[in-house]
């Protein structure tokens, strides 16, 4: 773990050190804003039945955002690497491909909880700043972050597996976006084609709408959660294999 330590505070000062660390967390602000604004809006307009925390994640703006964030976070681990000769360095030192594969993992996963944060605050500051009750419960602000933490922990998996196959960050980005699509729609079928078929509880175990609608309603499920992590780690052994690969053909 002391090995990992400083590789991971190096990928992780590429964020906080460069403009599309601060970019990104922009990009998460306005997005969040534009959310719970929308999601206010219609509260003001329509009595809805659900929560603040519900309306603003299930708002048309909060998929588009959240899907397109993960490309741009992991497009350039591998890829830019690749491109610029310094994973062949990186290859040629005594240290393990999972030191590589982890460092860039754990950054990203650390920038990614950190993008949250303000978020969160906007949450818990809504009773201070209104004077007037929290229109949700704290229980279900932590059960819907949960979810999308771990949620996001899969895609950043996704994401990196994608920029270790090619040394162009463009093209991991699209594959990133390849992946993330199909596993948004597979969401879908059974929307489409009932629950009256065999696969329908496969694919429901895979709808994050699904599992993102119970979160935000305070209902975590440990199925989903527990599914995301496995998918985590047999996408970090399919980096690892890819990245040794590499190492192995030079």
């Amino acid at each position: 773990m002391m090995s990992l330590l400083p590789l991971i505070k190096k990928e992780f000062r590429s964020f906080t050190r460069s403009p599309l660390g601060w970019v990104l967390f922009s990009y998460t602000m306005i997005m969040e804003g534009i959310c719970l604004s929308t999601a206010m809006k219609s509260l003001a307009d329509t009595p809805i039945a659900e929560n603040l925390v519900f309306v603003t994640f299930h708002t048309p703006n909060f998929w588009f955002f959240f899907l397109f964030l993960f490309p741009l976070m992991t497009m350039r681990s591998f890829a830019e690497e690749e491109r610029s000769g310094t994973l062949e360095t990186l290859l040629t030192t005594p240290l393990e491909t999972y030191h590589l594969v982890w460092s860039k993992f754990l950054a990203r996963v650390l920038f990614y909880a950190l993008l949250w944060l303000p978020g969160i605050g906007v949450f818990l500051a809504f009773g201070w700043i209104t004077d007037l009750p929290m229109p949700f419960m704290k229980e279900i602000l932590f059960s819907t972050h949960l979810f999308l933490f771990i949620l996001g922990v899969y895609f950043i998996a996704l994401g990196n597996f994608a920029s270790c196959l090619t040394s162009n960050q463009i093209i991991a980005g699209i594959i990133t976006i390849g992946f993330l699509i199909i596993q948004y729609f597979l969401g879908f079928v059974t929307v489409i084609w009932g629950s009256h078929f065999i696969a329908a509880e496969f694919f429901n175990l895979f709808s994050a709408q699904a599992h993102l609608t119970n979160a935000c309603r305070g209902i975590l499920d440990t199925a989903p959660l527990i599914l995301y992590l496995l998918l985590t780690i047999f996408t970090l052994i399919l980096t690892h294999h890819a990245v040794n690969y590499r190492r192995w053909k030079r």
